[in-house]
């Protein structure tokens, strides 16, 4: 376990590093600059700026500079934001986007894993009919719909809840069903797949002419090895929603992850862009390999090597 760790972790550097110097020089050949927007600012001060922040320096001085102050913790100043650390942005933003997330991603799982299972269990008939219609609506509708239908109709027409900040908790209700919508309509649909592929198994049939209950079939054997598909899938799945869906916090006011990294490249915020960039990598790249250790727990029959 321990080896294989290790071997995760030199590969994930490597990605993060790649990741990094492509997003690093391709933001760079954007067109304009951090104030080339800014009609207010002159050309004298859009140079000073420059200067100050390392900008008037080669694309590969600037390179070299800013990864010497990452390996060291550095990621900068938001050039946009004034005085603010990037570092500092991404701790105060990221527990929004966590808790908007985190809600999410469990209320997928409780809706998606048993609407998986019984569309299996019920195979052809009207009820996996219906969960197969939801299913396939979840995926193939973007989430800024799903956001403008609950924003018109319990927020404008109905006025039951609030359309955006975080102020209370019923501010949470619409973020949470917009960004829980797509990841439980795919768990559903992965859910039944995987589920029908194991009651075709031979040791299905072997424990029902055992005499086993169906209870202690579905739960005890089919639903473990199932759910593997499932596991495989929330690795990405929580270090996206995690960091927040762009456009629901976007819609919603919501003052986390996701938003400010929509800011910063709509004003060219390079560090915020940089530093944002390596967090999620770094946290998809975590959760990959927190994945992989649940397989063995799931099912010890995998080894990780």
């Amino acid at each position: 376990m321990l080896k294989y760790i290790i071997k995760r972790l030199i590969f994930g550097i490597a990605t993060i590093f790649i990741v990094s110097t492509l997003t690093f020089f391709l933001m760079q050949q954007v067109p304009g600059g951090p104030f080339a927007a800014d009609k207010s600012i002159s050309k004298a001060a859009q140079k000073a700026l420059e200067v100050k922040y390392g900008l008037d320096k080669p694309i590969t001085v600037q390179y070299i500079n800013y990864f010497k102050n990452a390996l060291k913790g550095d990621f900068g100043i938001s050039i946009k934001q004034r005085g603010r650390d990037v570092a500092q942005i991404i701790s105060t933003k990221f527990p929004v986007s966590a808790r908007v997330g985190g809600i999410s991603i469990v209320l997928a799982l409780i809706f998606g894993v048993p609407l998986g299972s019984i569309a299996a269990l019920n195979r052809g008939k009207v009820l996996d009919r219906l969960i197969i219609m939801f299913a396939t609506l979840g995926i193939a509708v973007p989430s800024f719909v799903v956001c403008t239908i609950l924003m018109y109709f319990l927020g404008v027409k109905l006025e039951l809840l609030p359309t955006y900040g975080l102020t209370s908790p019923l501010n949470y209700i619409m973020p949470v069903l917009a960004l829980s919508f797509y990841p439980t309509a795919y768990i559903a649909r992965q859910m039944r797949s995987s589920m029908l592929d194991v009651l075709g198994q031979d040791y299905m049939r072997t424990a029902r002419a055992k005499g086993l209950s169906e209870n202690v079939i579905l739960f005890k054997h089919a639903l473990r090895n199932a759910i593997l598909p499932i596991i495989t899938y929330m690795g990405p799945l929580v270090a996206y929603t995690l960091v927040g869906s762009f456009v629901v916090e976007k819609i919603f006011t919501i003052p986390g992850l996701g938003g400010e990294f929509v800011s910063s490249v709509i004003n060219q915020d390079y560090t915020v862009i940089m530093g944002t960039t390596i967090f999620l990598a770094t946290l998809i790249i975590f959760m990959n390999v927190v994945v992989d250790i649940a397989y063995t727990i799931v099912d010890p029959r995998i080894k990780l090597k």
